[in-house]
């Protein structure tokens, strides 16, 4: 697994052009760059596409004469990655303290079903650890 998600930070334009080819499966620098808003040249993105393969998140093809990227982890594993790095970085490693602040932070937004299923998954979690 990549240890860039967070460590080594990601700027604002290399995580839109992440979360693009996330979202694509797939993407050529084209049309990585039809999809960002307010895009820079085609030249700066193909820069950019091209320092995250260095950082070994993204890989690529070759697709007739361009190149094709892909991310080099699944969604669910860079996702898993990304929030352990932020529970250390911001969290001291602890997951309660995140999903306390969560609920701070949430909590009018939350439904009834939202605290049924939050306590579902604490029970589930409580019978797995045992």
């Amino acid at each position: 697994m990549p240890k860039q998600f967070l460590q080594g930070g990601l700027g604002a334009r290399e995580r839109q052009i992440l979360e693009v080819v996330y979202r694509l499966g797939e993407a050529s620098v084209a049309q990585v760059r039809a999809e960002l808003a307010d895009a820079p040249s085609y030249s700066t993105v193909r820069t950019m596409i091209r320092m995250l393969e260095k950082k070994g998140l993204l890989r690529h093809r070759q697709a007739g004469t361009k190149y094709v990227y892909r991310p080099t982890a699944s969604r669910a594993a860079a996702s898993k990655k990304a929030l352990r790095d932020v529970l250390r970085t911001f969290f001291g490693g602890s997951a309660a303290d995140a999903v306390a602040a969560i609920l701070h932070a949430s909590s009018s937004e939350l439904t009834d079903h939202d605290f049924d299923r939050l306590e579902q998954l604490v029970n589930q979690a409580r019978r797995q650890g045992k």
